[in-house]
Order: C-alpha cells, then sequence, then structure tokens
C-alpha cells in the first residue's frame, strides 16, 4: 500500500512533466485548471480571481509536493509525518475548489498507510515476524523487506517513466529496451502509468442543449450541475458523481458525430423518456417532449469581480456555433428544420443574449 501510494503521487507529478505541456513547464497551469475542470466548486471562482503571480507559484508547489514529499515516505518518522500532513493537505484543496466525486477521500485514505503505529496511537512493532521466530531475525527480516522494496522501485519507476514517455511521442535513447520489459511486466499492474490533469484544457467548451416546437423559438435544458445559466453559482457535488453531467464536459471536447451516447441521449428527449427527464434540471416543454433538437457549443468563462456581485453573473460565454444538426421528432428533413431557423435569425432584431 505504501508503494502504491509512492506510485500515485510521484507519477501524478512525472506525467506532467514528461507530457510536454506547457502550461506546466511554464508554470501557467493553474491559471487555467479552476475554470476549466469539468465541475467547479463556488470556491475555484474566487481562486481563479487570485493574481497570476500567486497562481505560478502554487503551480509549482503542486509539482514541488508530487515529485518531492512523496519520497518522505521512505525517510524517518517526522518526515513520514510531514508527508502524511501535505499530501492529505493538496488532497483537501483539490476536494474544495472541484468536485471530483470520491477520489480525494481514497486518495487521502491510502496517505493513512504512511504512518506507523505510534502516529495512530496503537503499540509500535517496527519488525514484523512470524509468531514464535526468534526475535534475534526480526531485524534482518525487515532488512530483507525493505531491500525488496527498493529493488521494486529501481527496476518498475524507470520503467513506467520511460514507458510513458515512450507511448506520449518522446522516445528517449533507451525506448527499445524498455518498451518489451514494460509489456511484460504490465500484466501485474505495477508499471501502468497514472497521472492527474497531465495535459491541462486550457479552454472551457460547454454543450447546451435546446429543444423548440417550431424550429423557430429554441429553449434551453438545464442540468443539475454542469454549467449552463450563467447566473447559477457553481455546485458542490462531491462525494456524489454526476455521470450525465461529467459526460458532457468530454462530449464538449470532442465531435458529436464521435460521441454514440450523446446522439441516443438525444434521441431519449426527443422522446421524452422520463428516466432522462430526471436526469435533468429542469423540464422547459412542461412535461412533452419538442419536435425539434439541437445542441449548441459556447465557450465558458468565469466572470470577473465585479459582475460576481449579487445580481449579476458566475459565468460569461460566448457562442462557438452548432455543435450537433438540428433533429427532428417528426422525421422532419434537418435542412428543414436549419432553413427555419436561418430565416429566424435573420428576421431577429435584438442581439442574441451570450
Amino acid at each position: 500500500m505504501l508503494w502504491l501510494t509512492f506510485r500515485l503521487m510521484f507519477g501524478s507529478g512525472v506525467v506532467k512533466l514528461v507530457s510536454g505541456d506547457p502550461t506546466w513547464h511554464n508554470l501557467t497551469a493553474l491559471s487555467f485548471h479552476y475554470e476549466t475542470q469539468p465541475i467547479p466548486t463556488p470556491v475555484a471562482w474566487y481562486v481563479h480571481q487570485l493574481p497570476s503571480s500567486l497562481q505560478r507559484a502554487s503551480t509549482a508547489a503542486v509539482l514541488a509536493i508530487e515529485l518531492i514529499v512523496p519520497f518522505f515516505m521512505l525517510g524517518s518518522r517526522r518526515l513520514r509525518r510531514i508527508a502524511f500532513v501535505v499530501l492529505v493537505g493538496l488532497q483537501a484543496v483539490i476536494a474544495v475548489t472541484g468536485n471530483y466525486a470520491f477520489f480525494n477521500l481514497l486518495a487521502a485514505a491510502l496517505c493513512v498507510f504512511v504512518l506507523d503505529d505510534a502516529a495512530m496511537g496503537g503499540r509500535v512493532d517496527r519488525h514484523d515476524a512470524p509468531v514464535g521466530a526468534d526475535p534475534r531475525v526480526r531485524p534482518r527480516l525487515s532488512r530483507v523487506r525493505h531491500a525488496i522494496l527498493v529493488a521494486v522501485a529501481i527496476v518498475t519507476v524507470p520503467v513506467s517513466l520511460v514507458a510513458f514517455a515512450g507511448r506520449a511521442g518522446i522516445a528517449l535513447p533507451v525506448w527499445p529496451i524498455v518498451d518489451p520489459l514494460a509489456d511484460w511486466i504490465a500484466p501485474f499492474r505495477s508499471v501502468n502509468t497514472y497521472g492527474l490533469f497531465a495535459v491541462m484544457t486550457t479552454t472551457r467548451p460547454e454543450i447546451i442543449v435546446e429543444g423548440s416546437d417550431d424550429g423557430i423559438d429554441w429553449k434551453a435544458y438545464e442540468f443539475v450541475y454542469k454549467a449552463g445559466d450563467v447566473h447559477r453559482r457553481p455546485p458542490w457535488v462531491a462525494p456524489h458523481q454526476p455521470r450525465l453531467d461529467w459526460q458532457m464536459w468530454f462530449a464538449a471536447l470532442g465531435r458529436y458525430d464521435d460521441e454514440v451516447w450523446f446522439q441516443r441521449f438525444c434521441q431519449r428527449l426527443l422522446d421524452g423518456s422520463p428516466e432522462v427527464m430526471r436526469l435533468l434540471g429542469d423540464d422547459p416543454f412542461a412535461g412533452h417532449p419538442p419536435r425539434h433538437l439541437r445542441a449548441v457549443l459556447y465557450r465558458y468563462r468565469f466572470s470577473n469581480r465585479v459582475s460576481s456581485q449579487p445580481g449579476g453573473v458566475w459565468w460569461t460565454r460566448e457562442r462557438l456555433g452548432d455543435y450537433s444538426p438540428a433533429l427532428s421528432r417528426d422525421r422532419t428533413s434537418r435542412h428543414e428544420v436549419t432553413e427555419r431557423a436561418a430565416d429566424s435569425e435573420l428576421s431577429a432584431t435584438e442581439t442574441p443574449r451570450h
């Protein structure tokens, strides 16, 4: 469990560097993170307003914690306690600024293995050995155990890091030798790479799903948790995992034609599926399904300090274009629905609301 904890924390720092993402190298990653993560918390809005110098300093602190502090686990009792406090503190900050379900609770629980019995208020027994064994063999068994752990680390850490770099497109000189070794060890699940935010998302596209009865006047569906109404405060969700709202974030980063599940979701809205409607925040059509449906792509940004005052907005947004074609419940051609919408926009006299 100590080895698993080390790999999770240290690997999370390494992948940020070997991924080649420029925001980690120039220490601007956290200038984007709070605004572009899947489901921010209200605290994320306030932290996003901090000066760029503090954002750079906190980015450097994250890298230092993930790359240096895990080695404290192998040190004295005092160093292990420092590692526990710092690593759990990092998970607490992540949990306060972002809704990541139960991930932070699990990561913090792993950190408990960094502490020994004395730190937990229990009996200290530093050298485990079989019942009835000669007490003189206890130190010897402890040294053997640590030697095995160090040997495993010496082999698997470089293999996993080189393998990750090679599969990320960074071909190191030893890649041809390490790749077969990584494939051979892979079934043991000891060299797989797992890292958080290896590549930072720098913009926040959001899908707004709209329905219409005539193909001219469109009403937006409001989700429970994801960004939508710019006046709605970011929610507190964790440890709940709202799968639909979470997947909408990933869908916005892709293409409609590639997101089969989203296509089926739209069809269920056109069908008026009660099970699907219960996953949404409201029903703008009061119980009857719309005849037409479309998905529009917007770019969302956190608002500034002035517009966040009471009565203001938490988000600002600008329309980027259509995410999906106009869909029809009565199988009216997409071309016809699109023409109706175009005619409506040409005849409109008011400025579109962003």
